[in-house]
């Protein structure tokens, strides 16, 4: 499984043609605790860069982006009643939505763990 980052602050790991998406413990930090999240059904289509979720806090409510194209195939149910697994887990079971890629070849306008980590402490 290999971890790709945006400079949206979404993260994706990816295994064969299927990826995991969800927001980094940095975004969740600059968020504060969150109060509702709605993710994507399944069956539907994101682009890359794309509004694929949406994420409310006690500061702000925000879009939350695809990292790449494809058919969402299953959204987080646990976080319509646990908003907070993205505060407690935001790169383990706070995931939004997991999806099949329709372009594989996407992954390589994303970032690995060194750039993101270099993208933050610039900001």
């Amino acid at each position: 499984m290999t971890r790709y980052f945006t400079k949206d602050h979404e993260w994706i790991d990816v295994d064969g043609d299927t990826a995991t998406v969800g927001i980094t413990d940095y975004a969740q930090g600059q968020l504060g605790d969150v109060v509702f999240v709605e993710v994507p059904a399944p069956g539907a289509q994101v682009k890359a860069g794309g509004e694929a979720a949406v994420v409310e806090s006690v500061k702000a409510a925000s879009d939350v982006y695809s990292p790449v194209s494809g058919e969402v195939t299953e959204g987080n149910a646990a976080l319509a009643d646990q908003p907070d697994l993205v505060n407690s887990a935001p790169e383990g079971e706070g995931w939004f939505f997991k999806l099949r890629l329709a372009d594989p070849a996407e992954l390589g306008g994303l970032m690995d763990a060194d750039a993101y980590q270099a993208f933050i402490a610039s900001l």
